[in-house]
This record gives C-alpha cells, structure tokens and sequence, in this order.
C-alpha cells in the first residue's frame, strides 16, 4: 500500500509498505479520509521520531475484522481514535484521561496518511466509533480536533454568558469560536496576525476579531463593556500570545492553554495578581473517549458546523503541499489528505 512518509515539514515522500496484518480483536481499516493537524506540523517535536507515517484525524470503512471482535463488520463506517486511556489508573479514575501512561503509548499502525491503518484491540474495545449516516468521511476528520475543544471548555468550566478570547483563528481556534457559540457564550473575541483567519473568526461567529499585533487588553474592554474576558483560549504556540493571554482575563477569569509552546519555554506568571484576582491558569490536551462521543453528535445533529472549515482536498501523492499549506498558516484551514483520491493529472 502507498504512505505518505514524513521527514520534515518540506520532505513528505510517497512510499510502498505491506498492508497491516491484523490479530485477534483487531480491525484493518481503510482510510477514506485523514486530516492534517498542527501539531503533525510541530517540526521540533515531529523530526525526531521520523522518518514515520504521521496522521491521526481519520475517518474510514472497516476492511478487515480479527477473531473475537463483535461490534463491527466489514464495511462499516468508523471513526478511529489513535490515543485512548485504560480507564483504570489513578489519573482516569479522576478524570484526567490524558495524563494516563496507555493514552500516551497507543496508536495505530502506521499512521492516518496511509491507504490502509491496523487498529490494535485496545482502541478497537475503546476508540472505534460508527459513523453515523449524516456524517460524511471529510466531517469525520474534524471529530478528533473537536473532541479536543470539547474537553478544553469542559475543563475551564466554560459558562453561558462569559466572555471568551480566542487567541489564534487557525483550526482549533474556530472549532473554540464554533463550540462557544454553541454552548452559549456572551461576547466572543478572537485574533490572528492573518487577514484571511481575521474574516474567518468573524464568518465563524465571532462577535469580534482584531489583529494580534494591537493592544488586545485594550481592544477588549472596547468591546466588552470595559471589563477583561472571563475565559482566555490560546490556541497558538507563540510565547508574546501566551503573555498577552495573563494580561487579557478577567478577574475572577480562567486562561487556558490550549497550544503549546517548544519545550523549555518559560512563562512569567503575575502570581500575585493571580492569587489577588483569583484567575487560574490551566492547560488542555487531547481527549478522552467521552468528548469523542460528544463531538460525534455535535456534528451529527448540526450544532457545530465543521463541513465549511474543509478548504482543501488533497491526494496521497499532494501530502507535502497539505503540510506546507498547514505550515504557512495562509489561507487555508482545513487540509484533508483522501489517500484513494486518484492523483491529479
């Protein structure tokens, strides 16, 4: 089967691999379609694993089914978690599901940008889930990232009526605008250094955008009514965006750290003015197979609307312009990778 090998951001080569050889309780699925993600854009964190075969936003059919396993067939339509938790350890048995050792150890083989994924037993018992008939393959793919954002406004307790900021109008930060709106949300405010994700924050829902180079505390009260926001959403992985984050809340207001920063980054917190004001300060990452659940339905009954975030659909063989797009940050949001679309001609 082809791949889509990944050695740094501008060095994406299709290759040859066997298809997966699946064992009891596993499934063989077929990819249909798998999103880019910005994190699969990370370089610093992606080039020490590679060469690999990146890709964990899919959506497929069930091609093959391993002895033992029940609740699905072939040709059923599924979307496939690639990171799951045990259920069992301490941390999920308190409801911190991503910070469990399995969650960070499972996957499956070898990787979304691939014709074919072998989905080992765990992640079949707990990460395989029928798509419903309303939902298409390409609206699979925004499942994962949803999930995500499910679980980071659950987390920071987001209530109907408070303020939100959305730092970043890439993906995640949209998705953040769309599931605010959703939720009930007051004001909702979002900021980009791009003109073209400026226009899609407000095209989004957002009740305003700036640019990330003004004095956003300021262009904040204007809006709010003088007041900071009560929930601040970085969703880039800038250091001056997470500083401007602890000078945009609220108080009594919550920012979370939705992005990351490169490792051994240091953030001045104001501790004082924290501990003053009472704003805390709390990270998110992943989901967990609730939030899964959750973005499945927001999808499929119309309460989130991720079909219009697609904005290209690329071949197998197109993986290293999808990369770039994402990479650049331009005008693109959503870049599908459909490894049997036939090539262009």
């Amino acid at each position: 089967m082809r791949v889509a090998m990944y050695y740094n951001n501008r060095d994406v080569r299709v290759q040859e691999m066997p298809v997966p050889q699946t064992g009891p309780g596993e499934l063989l699925v077929k990819v249909l379609a798998s999103g880019i993600c910005g994190s699969d854009v990370m370089e610093w964190y992606r080039i020490q694993k590679a060469p690999l075969v990146l890709g964990h936003e899919i959506a497929g059919e069930v091609a093959g089914v391993g002895d033992g396993v029940k609740d699905f067939k072939t040709g059923d339509r599924v979307f496939v978690s690639h990171h799951i938790p045990c259920n069992t350890c301490p941390y999920c048995l308190r409801g911190h599901h991503t910070a469990c050792e399995t969650l960070h150890t499972t996957n499956y083989d070898p990787g979304g940008f691939a014709a074919y994924i072998r989905v080992p037993s765990l992640n079949v018992d707990r990460g395989v889930f029928t798509l419903p008939g309303e939902v298409s393959f390409e609206q699979g793919t925004l499942i994962e990232p949803l999930a995500c954002v499910i679980r980071g406004q659950r987390i920071a307790a987001l209530q109907p009526g408070q303020s939100v900021l959305i730092l970043g109008s890439g993906i995640s930060g949209l998705l953040h605008i769309l599931l605010a709106r959703a939720l009930g949300a007051g004001r909702i405010m979002a900021t980009d250094i791009h003109e073209y994700r400026i226009g899609k924050a407000m095209e989004f829902g957002a009740d305003a955008a700036f640019h990330a180079g003004e004095d956003i505390p300021q262009r904040v009260r204007e809006v709010n009514g003088g007041r900071l926001a009560d929930l601040v959403i970085v969703c880039t992985g800038a250091l001056p965006v997470f500083v401007q984050a602890l000078q945009s809340v609220d108080r009594g207001g919550t920012v979370l750290c939705f992005a990351t920063t490169e490792p051994h980054v240091q953030l001045p917190v104001p501790v004082n003015d924290f501990w003053r004001n009472e704003i805390k300060l709390m990270p998110s990452y992943g989901n967990a197979p609730l939030d899964a659940v959750e973005a499945i339905e927001l999808i499929r009954t119309g309460r989130v609307h991720v079909a219009q975030m697609i904005t290209h659909r690329l071949s197998l063989e197109e993986t290293g312009l999808g990369f770039q797009l994402v990479a650049s940050a331009g005008e693109s949001l959503k870049v599908i990778i459909e490894p049997h679309r036939p090539p262009r001609g």
